[in-house]
């Protein structure tokens, strides 16, 4: 069963896939939509279809203090219209400092600062899938001994 991350924004949103096992993200794509919500949702339709997603995880941009702003505010609008179009269960993760740690990913790797824009989104999408995944496997183990 496949697994798709999600690190939503305005402008670009980051696109991570699961193994088929579901315990290793690869990052995927990032999604430059420019605020067309239509051109995203359309995207990750063919994604979501293409390689036969069965559970939507996505990045909860929860503030440093534990509150919601308005971020939180559009993402939550953004799943409800995931859940409504294709059914899926989405799942909500903290994603407090997954692009901190994607950029300095990228500062180690000696990426430029165009490739990192490019780039840091799928980073972060790929961050808030293994930390679901990574969740889920501890779970499940801990569930047989």
């Amino acid at each position: 069963m496949r697994i798709i991350g999600i690190d939503y924004g305005e402008v670009r949103t980051g696109i991570a896939l699961s193994d088929l096992l579901g315990i290793t993200a690869q990052g995927f794509e990032t999604i430059e939509h420019k605020n067309n919500e239509k051109k995203l949702l359309n995207r990750l339709s063919d994604i979501i279809k293409k390689y036969e997603v069965k559970k939507i995880v996505i990045g909860y941009p929860i503030n440093m203090n534990a509150t919601k702003g308005a971020r939180v505010e559009r993402t939550d609008k953004l799943i409800q219209k995931l859940e409504a179009l294709f059914g899926l269960e989405v799942v909500k993760v903290d994603e407090r400092l997954t692009t901190v740690a994607a950029q300095k990913i990228l500062t180690e790797l000696a990426k430029t600062p165009k490739t990192k824009k490019k780039l840091v989104d799928t980073i972060s999408a790929e961050y808030i899938l293994q930390m679901y995944l990574d969740k889920e496997n501890i779970r499940k183990e801990k569930k047989y001994e």
